[in-house]
């Protein structure tokens, strides 16, 4: 991987998942055109351009992230992470249909157009899939604390209820107050004695002083 790979850093637990350069045949465009103008000598810079980058690009994607490394004379490395990825899509020319390889362009959220493309790979569509099924896997832990915070409202909501419940079945003071004075009542009737107040009991029966 080092040898192959010297221009790449992966951070801790990353993986290659997938890594290529341009398809060979992406070379043929540049062949048709530079190989009949090299007669006059303007065709030989097409066709070392060409080849050059084709020599000079890789292409990898991580379990975490897209990477594409350009350059011939200086080194250019890209990498974006699949959390920022809005959009992906790809293209073929008439010669990549022929051929079998294509573009993918990748967009990010916040971003204007087109961030990243890895072109001229083989399949396209095929590395399209890998690229969206790595965003659906990391999307997956938000669904997963989604769960979760709907379980622990859903056993809040049941202990309210709970609550609730034996509120509901406590009788309120009034109701006790009302069961004893009907207590009271009933001793009465039975001819029990029943308390009563000691200022009531000083100040006499009413009527006292009209019979003096």
């Amino acid at each position: 991987m080092e040898s192959e790979f010297d221009w790449l850093t992966l951070d801790e637990g990353e993986e290659v998942l997938w890594a290529d350069t341009p398809h060979q045949y992406s070379l043929v465009p540049a062949l048709v055109v530079g190989i009949p103008l090299s007669l006059f000598l303007v065709g030989v810079p097409i066709v070392v351009s060409a080849y050059l980058t084709y020599k000079n690009t890789n292409y990898v994607v991580t379990s975490a992230a897209l990477y594409k490394k350009t350059g011939v004379l200086s080194r250019s490395v890209q990498r974006i992470e699949f959390d920022k990825v809005q959009d992906t899509s790809y293209s073929q020319s008439f010669f990549g249909g022929q051929f079998g390889y294509g573009t993918v362009d990748i967009s990010t959220a916040g971003g204007a157009g087109v961030e990243l493309s890895f072109q001229s790979v083989s399949d396209p569509q095929e590395l399209q899939t890998l690229i969206n099924g790595r965003i659906r896997t990391r999307e997956a832990p938000a669904d997963d604390k989604a769960t979760v915070l709907d379980d622990i409202l859903g056993e809040l909501r049941a202990i309210r209820q709970a609550v609730e419940g034996e509120e509901s079945t406590t009788p309120p003071a009034d109701a006790t107050a009302t069961a004893a004075t009907e207590t009271d009542e009933a001793m009465f009737e039975h001819g029990e004695p029943v308390s009563v107040d000691e200022s009531e009991a000083a100040d006499g029966p009413a009527g006292d002083d009209d019979g003096r």
